[in-house]
This record gives structure tokens, C-alpha cells and sequence, in this order.
């Protein structure tokens, strides 16, 4: 497959949330682009070029750079906000140029916790590719296809290890928060791996792998942002909770649009998920039943789904369209959101948390 040159415009997320409040847009893209910088500086600190190149490779494809955002917009809540954020309900931040033009050489407490969110990240995507076989991340060749499943898991370790450093050299809170979200990260990538037991229920073991990869990364991103720039512990705790919500939508999105996307849309192979047994959400709602479609659908699966050619992919895809799992999972994904929603309703009412309001359309619409 013919990787796509598809990248998303820097800071069009930022600009999609923040619509009628460019001084929330441009410090978001301000943000996002000097994390960018200081995840570059990183890379570079391997000294070995090779493993510099290897560890850089997704800093520089394009993307929505969503946990980035997300510390940035959680960055917002606290006393020490950027320049000109209006935190709570106690008033505005102190301002000044000097919190506004931070680089990466001195970067400021929500670039860092952006930094270290994507960090995070980034090495699990390269653990994920290797265990799901993926030839595309991000529109570009994944780090395993181009050097290696070896290469690719050492890379991931190596990753990190320097989100672990960064975390250290920011404080107790923040080794603490990144820790546990690492561990909550790599137990959810065994728990996938191993898969039920015989006395588990399929769509509960689904969940509790999504809390612990996709939904744990998200909440961590949205609590850094918060910690490092000193909002208030309540605050914190309720972005968690919003962060959780949030992140299980995303993935049900990522799993629908898994079915219904081409890879030049979403920047991954189509089908890649189904194609090698994935029990994404569509296919356990499709199998937790007797329904007419579910025998041929668990014997495509059985026999690797598509075969190495695909040749039973589109019937798959056809069948899970056919017996409403695909409508059953947006229907899960939308009682997640409104969770969500209900945590926002908690937090300090202001820009930042209209823009939490606007992910959630954001996640409601990915796949229409």
C-alpha cells in the first residue's frame, strides 16, 4: 500500500475548537507549535542520529496532535495559565510576554506537559504497530514497516524512558501521574494481547482495555496540563473524569471509522483492524448475539476475516452495516459523550471549557 501524503494544517484542530476567540487559538497554536519544537529537541538528545531519526519519525507527520491539545486546553484551568487565560472563577492570569514567547529552549510549564503527554503516546503507538502488524501511521510508513519490529519496540522503550526523565525533572506530581498512566498503558497492551478469558465478558474485557490505553493517555494529557500550572485539585480530578469519557468515545470513533474510512481520511489502513481479529466494539456487538448476520461474521473472523489478499474484508464490512452494530456502537460512543458533556458541566465556565464542549462534537461528527 502507498503510504498517503495526507497531513492535517498545524493548528486546524485548535482553530476548529476555539471558533469566535482567537486569543485562545493563537495560544493553543503558540503551544502546539513550541511543543513540537521541544518533542524534536528530545529526539535529539539520543545522540546516536540513528536512534534520533527513528525516535523523531511521527514528531513530524502531520495529525491532530490531540493529547498535545489537550494539556494545552487543561493548562488553561490553572492559577499559572498562559499568558492571558482566564483560569477560573478568581480572574485572569498574569500576563506578559515573557509566558506568551516561550521556545524550547525555556519552555513553559504547559508545553512541557504537552511535550510529555505526546511522548507517552508516541511510544505506544510504536508498540501498538508492532502488535497489530500496521504498515501506515499517521499517512506515513509506521516506524516498524520502515526498520523493523525490533527496532520499533526499543524506540518505544527509548521514548519512554525520556518521558520518564521529563517527568522526574518536573516534579513529584507529575512522575506520579505519568507513572501510573504508564502502567494503566502497558497493562491495557497485555490485557489486548492475552485477550478474555473463557469466563470474561467480551464487551466488559473491551472496556477495560480502552480505560487503560486510549481513555488512560487522554485523561493524563488534559491533568498535566492542569498540575503543571497549578489548578485547583477538584478541577483536576474532573478533568479525569472527563478525560476518561472522552477518550473511551474517541476509540469507539476510531473503531467504527476502522470500518467505514479509507486510509486517506484517517491516515491508517482501512480495515486493518478487522482485517487481523481486532475485537473492536461493531464486531463484539455483532457477535454478542443470534442474529442472522453473526455466523457468517464469526466464520470470516475465524479464518483471519479477509485472508491475506482481503478477499472477505468487504463482506465483513458489508455484514457489520447490515446488522446494525455499526449503529449500535455510535449509539454507546453518544452515551459516553454526554458523560463527558456532564463532567464539563462541572468545571469553571470560560473558553477552555467550551472548547472541551467542542471535542465532544468534535468526536461525535469524526465519523460522518
Amino acid at each position: 500500500m502507498v503510504a498517503s501524503a495526507r497531513t492535517e494544517p498545524r493548528g486546524s484542530m485548535a482553530m476548529e475548537l476555539t471558533i469566535g476567540d482567537p486569543a485562545l487559538t493563537a495560544r493553543l497554536e503558540r503551544g502546539m507549535d513550541a511543543s513540537e519544537e521541544r518533542l524534536r529537541a528530545l529526539a535529539a538528545e539520543a545522540q546516536d542520529p540513528c536512534v534520533a531519526e527513528v525516535a523523531g519519525h511521527l514528531f513530524g507527520p502531520g495529525g491532530k496532535r490531540l493529547r498535545p491539545l489537550l494539556a494545552l486546553v487543561g493548562a488553561e484551568f490553572g492559577e499559572r495559565a498562559p499568558s492571558g487565560a482566564a483560569p477560573s472563577a478568581t480572574g485572569p492570569s498574569a500576563t506578559g510576554p515573557a509566558n506568551a514567547e516561550r521556545s524550547a529552549a525555556d519552555p513553559s510549564p504547559a508545553v512541557e506537559a504537552a511535550a510529555l503527554a505526546e511522548l507517552v503516546h508516541v511510544a505506544s503507538l510504536y508498540h501498538d504497530d508492532v502488535m497489530d502488524q500496521a504498515r501506515t501511521r499517521r499517512g506515513v510508513p509506521s516506524v516498524n514497516a520502515r526498520w523493523g519490529n525490533t527496532t520499533a519496540v526499543l524506540a518505544g522503550n527509548w521514548l519512554l524512558s525520556k518521558a520518564a526523565q521529563l517527568a522526574a525533572e518536573l516534579g513529584p506530581a507529575t512522575i506520579r501521574l505519568q507513572s501510573k498512566v504508564t502502567n494503566r498503558l502497558i497493562m491495557g497492551q497485555i490485557r489486548e494481547l492475552v485477550g478474555p478469558s473463557d469466563d470474561d465478558d467480551p464487551l466488559s474485557h473491551y472496556f477495560t482495555v480502552v480505560a487503560g490505553k486510549s481513555a488512560a493517555l487522554i485523561a493524563m494529557a488534559l491533568q498535566l496540563g492542569a498540575v503543571r500550572t497549578g489548578a485547583p485539585e477538584h478541577v483536576v480530578q474532573t478533568l479525569a473524569v472527563y478525560g476518561e469519557h472522552l477518550g473511551i468515545a474517541f476509540q469507539i470513533s476510531d473503531d467504527i471509522l476502522d470500518i467505514t474510512s479509507t486510509s486517506e481520511v484517517s491516515g491508517k489502513e482501512q480495515g486493518k483492524d478487522l482485517a487481523i481479529g481486532v475485537a473492536s466494539l461493531p464486531v463484539l456487538l455483532a457477535l454478542a448475539d443470534e442474529r442472522p448476520e453473526a455466523g457468517e461474521l464469526r466464520t470470516l473472523l475465524t479464518a483471519a476475516t479477509a485472508g491475506p489478499e482481503g478477499a472477505g474484508l468487504p463482506r465483513a464490512v458489508a455484514l457489520l452495516h447490515r446488522c446494525g452494530a455499526l449503529a449500535e456502537a455510535r449509539t454507546v460512543m453518544h452515551a459516553r459523550l454526554l458523560r463527558a458533556r456532564t463532567a464539563a458541566n462541572g468545571l469553571p465556565d470560560g473558553p477552555a471549557t467550551r472548547v472541551l464542549h467542542a471535542l465532544c462534537d468534535f468526536v461525535a461528527r469524526r465519523d460522518h
